[in-house]
């Protein structure tokens, strides 16, 4: 099982918020490459980034930074969200070096779009679906829908996505642990791998994603833990890649 730092991007900073609120943050670094790199040297295989200037605006807004880090690290597997929502942003990330584009917002409000840009982008889209009591969220979270989680990700495994991100908002920069039984229901229900996001603290959390991994979880976005201290990303992937599901 993968664990993918988060880089979240605000105002060229690297921040986290608390639950999508943009007046909740904590900023961590004013050099986000310097983050990347840190994340790197501890072992990451793949990076999360998320334009949060771009999931409220509905356009990039910190591509610049996207770029820089994936110009520091050509071999290294990038994913990216926030704001994606035309073929002309995809494109340009994916020549900039992005290995994955995450969308969200777009691909639940307009059904046409995840299977042209699957059909035209193959093996490079993640869809991200954000979920509170298990319906949809859209907009940087600040709309909810009325949409279920498990009905739209089946409805975009068949459209040809790579997999699906799933985060509990509830959980989400609250450092409560992860969701388990909510992304095991959803890995349990289609047939790509699922990327579990939100409230991941600890070891624990690890252990028990871990434990489910063979329902089709294949990795696990963290982002305040490893920032603050109570998750050590090196100690954590290496745990995972030589005791993992055994445990």
């Amino acid at each position: 099982m993968l664990l993918i730092p988060a880089i979240d991007l605000k105002d060229g900073k690297c921040v986290r918020l608390r639950q999508g609120d943009m007046e909740d943050e904590t900023i961590f670094s004013e050099d986000p490459v310097e983050v990347a790199a840190r994340w790197v040297e501890a072992g990451a295989r793949r990076l999360h980034l998320v334009d949060l200037n771009g999931a409220f605006a509905g356009e990039p807004k910190n591509a610049g930074i996207v770029h820089e880090i994936c110009k520091a690290f050509p071999d290294l597997p990038v994913q990216i969200g926030g704001g994606i929502r035309s073929e002309e942003t995809i494109e340009t990330y994916l020549d900039a070096g992005v290995r994955y584009v995450i969308v969200g917002t777009k691909a639940v409000q307009e059904s046409h779009f995840v299977p042209e840009i699957c059909a035209e982008f193959p093996t490079h889209i993640i869809v991200g679906l954000d979920a509170k009591d298990g319906k949809v969220a859209t907009d940087g979270w600040s709309k909810l829908s009325k949409h279920d989680v498990i009905d739209m990700a089946k409805h975009f495994e068949e459209d040809g996505v790579e997999a699906i991100i799933y985060t509990d908002i509830s959980r989400d920069g609250m450092m409560k642990g992860v969701n388990v039984e909510a992304t095991v229901k959803l890995a349990q229900a289609i047939n790509i791998p699922v990327i579990a996001s939100g409230g991941i603290t600890n070891m624990d959390d690890i252990k028990a994603l871990a434990a489910v991994e063979d329902e089709g979880i294949m990795g696990a976005i963290t982002g305040r833990a490893i920032y603050e201290g109570t998750l050590n990303l090196k100690e954590a992937q290496a745990w995972a890649d030589t005791v993992g599901k055994r445990a």
